[in-house]
């Protein structure tokens, strides 16, 4: 492919375009589809507007009418996209909001027959009409969704005909969450029909790889994106060199993270795409990457969104319709008393409509118009699954049915790579899995925090030490740091005081992120031995080992031994005195739990204690530090478990994979392809590596 000339490419480039515009049933289909909804639309519209704009037996006016918009917005839309281009993000909502009214409007202008609407009401109409439509195309399709992606696979098709690029591409779609075995169910269910025929005709294969400790987007990511395997312990952690918690949701704080480790050569880093993550993976274009977090607006993808008749307008119809489809079922699961579950209010109602529907559509467009233009290798996560998990559960029907979406997506992107200059090969990656579970509060009646609260509550009234020794606690005192209740001399205290939560002062940050929890003593600096611990708050190690839902504490002692125990056993890791006594609190977690809790004693800002969640494998549930009933971040089930489907012509070693050999895989095929420069390290042959 990268050797065809200019004038093969033109006449392959002439030969796609007759090839487009070929009339064919399908193609008669769509169109008389599209007109029969635009009429009704616009008829239900105009009857229900107040007046008589339509005079009676009007139905040759409507029709006209209808014909007139198409054509008013096939002439306008594309002066509207470039108007946001031009404008950025203030333009992309004035276009998305306008746009429809705009062309309603000329187009009556151009109809003599049906009486002029004022702006207000023609504001109105115009979202009536989207609004009706998306209604329309729903009762037919059970969504709108095939309407939305012919319209941008149409778009992507001319904007690739204008682009002089030609030979192989790679596309990276990550389906944030989504664990390896619930792929395999969801083929086996018939809820991606797509992917199912994909494996099922050879040209992809299904691997499973392990995530470790922690199964969380941004330790995926980087690891995936930049082959960065330390320096995250978890979604969000305290820094204490900085002073404060980092959490990759904030946008801040993800550049702050992203700073820390890359080297400039991620994945993406030679002309690569970057859409909807967390991390960039170096890339020089990013749209909706959190480390880089530039509003929407300037980008053409996004402008052609908006100003799109099937884009801005009616995702935000989807998303008033995703709003009500959240508070039934979330009031259908408290009805039938589902268990384990959670809160579904507040603003996952809104969240949920974003993320799937308005952010996905967003994503798909601009991925479009990037491939459309030959960028050679683009990375975009979808996280409908992930964020609807998070809340129903990671298997109930709600968030199954997050699947039949992605799969129209992933099959809109192939029917696209057949369609650009370039030869895009596909794959689809996942950067962790899900367990569902009761949470920590709805087992114990108290958060983790609250329980850490009342251990250090009474480890400070219990506490009595000589004012001569100037052991951690003491330094912790006369650091000057506030602490709860003062962690300093005085007589022991029979009565403690209740404790619902740490004061602001505490001496023990508890940051928690789904079934793994850090803990910090932020007045001591760097990471602590356990005897460090032990030394400033004796009661604190037993009394977390004490917490029926608790199934790991986690500690590493001044030898570099790594120690987990609970209340029933405890198990030495590495070291002269590796050993276990009573029952292994590992047994619970699977036969990889010791090696991924040692690679997680690695990495960067890991809390003087780590605490996991209890893990009941008969049921195959885990306690949730957070409000979550499908979590993931620590171990146990199948959180640990993500996804790589790559095409079949790949090398890729037989043995079980892990997030460096995945990005290594990437990198490799890159090199491969001639997309990336093959002088190297990152690029070795895996097996070696392995």
């Amino acid at each position: 492919m990268t050797g065809r000339g200019s004038l093969s490419r033109r006449a392959a480039l002439a030969g796609r375009e007759v090839a487009h515009w070929r009339p064919s049933l399908r193609w008669l289909r769509a169109v008389l589809r599209s007109f029969v909804v635009s009429f009704l639309a616009v008829a239900v519209t105009l009857w229900l507007v107040p007046g008589q704009q339509v005079p009676e037996h009007g139905t040759r006016s409507v029709a006209t009418l209808v014909l007139v918009v198409l054509l008013v917005g096939a002439l306008l839309r594309p002066i509207l996209t470039r108007l946001t281009v031009i404008t950025g993000v203030l333009g992309l909502l004035l276009v998305g909001f306008l746009a429809q009214s705009v062309v309603l409007g000329v187009a009556l202008a151009l109809v003599p027959s049906i009486e002029p609407i004022d702006f207000p009401e023609l504001v109105v109409a115009a979202w009536g009409v989207a609004v009706v439509a998306a209604v329309l195309n729903w009762v037919v399709d059970a969504s709108s969704e095939e309407v939305y992606l012919a319209q941008v696979l149409g778009r992507a098709v001319r904007t690739a005909r204008r682009s002089d690029v030609s030979g192989p591409g790679l596309l990276v779609v990550q389906l944030d969450g989504v664990a390896e075995p619930l792929l395999r169910q969801a083929a086996a269910a018939g809820a991606i029909p797509f992917v199912t025929r994909t494996l099922r005709s050879g040209s992809h294969v299904l691997r499973g790889w392990h995530t470790g400790v922690p199964s969380t987007t941004p330790a995926g990511q980087a690891v995936l994106l930049h082959g960065e395997e330390h320096a995250i312990p978890a979604f969000r952690w305290y820094d204490k060199e900085r002073g404060r918690v980092l959490e990759c949701s904030r946008p801040a704080d993800a550049a702050v993270a992203e700073s820390d480790f890359t080297t400039g050569r991620g994945l993406l880093a030679d002309g690569g795409a970057s859409v909807a993550n967390l991390f960039s993976g170096d890339a020089p274009f990013r749209a909706l990457t959190m480390s880089d977090a530039r509003l929407p607006g300037s980008e053409p993808g996004a402008a052609q969104f908006a100003a799109s008749r099937s884009g801005f307008v009616r995702s935000v119809v989807l998303f008033a319709g995703q709003v009500v489809t959240e508070w039934y079922q979330g009031r259908r699961q408290r009805h039938r008393n589902v268990v384990p579950r959670v809160h579904r209010g507040g603003s996952f109602v809104f969240l949920r409509g974003l993320t799937t529907v308005v952010l996905k559509d967003l994503s798909v467009a601009i991925v479009a118009e990037q491939m459309a233009r030959g960028t050679p290798v683009v990375y975009v996560d979808f996280v409908d699954y992930d964020e609807v998990a998070h809340h129903a559960g990671p298997t109930r029907p709600e968030s199954m049915r997050t699947f039949e979406s992605l799969d129209r997506s992933l099959e809109f992107f192939a029917d696209l790579a057949r369609e650009v200059g370039r030869d895009y090969e596909i794959a689809v990656v996942s950067d962790h899995g899900q367990t569902q579970g009761s949470t920590f509060l709805q087992l114990e009646g108290r958060t983790l925090a609250q329980a850490v609260g009342e251990i250090v509550d009474l480890e400070v009234d219990a506490q009595e030490a000589p004012a001569e020794v100037m052991g951690p606690a003491n330094l912790l005192a006369a650091s000057g740091t506030p602490t709860h209740g003062a962690l300093r001399p005085h007589r022991f205290l029979a009565r403690r005081r209740p404790a619902p939560a740490p004061a602001a002062g505490s001496p023990v940050q508890v940051v928690a992120s789904g079934s793994i929890a850090h803990l910090y003593l932020t007045g001591l600096p760097g990471r602590l031995h356990r005897e460090d611990v032990e030394e400033a708050l004796p009661r604190l190690l037993p009394g977390l080992c004490a917490l029926t839902h608790v199934g790991v504490v986690l500690t590493r002692t001044r030898g570099g031994a790594v120690v987990v125990e609970n209340a029933a056993g405890r198990r030495v890791l590495g070291g002269s005195d590796a050993g276990a006594w009573g029952a292994d609190p590992l047994a619970p977690y699977g036969p990889l739990a010791a090696a991924d809790l040692l690679a997680l004693d690695a990495r960067h800002h890991v809390g003087d204690v780590v605490v996991l969640g209890r893990y009941d494998p008969q049921l195959g549930e885990v306690a949730a530090f957070e409000e979550l009933v499908g979590s993931h971040g620590g171990l146990g089930g199948w959180q640990t478990e993500a996804l790589l489907v790559h095409p079949a012509g790949w090398t890729v070693p037989d043995g079980p994979l892990g997030g460096g050999d995945v990005h290594r895989l990437l990198v490799r095929r890159l090199v491969e392809l001639g997309l990336r420069r093959s002088d190297e390290a990152a690029v070795p042959d895996l097996e070696a590596v392995r």
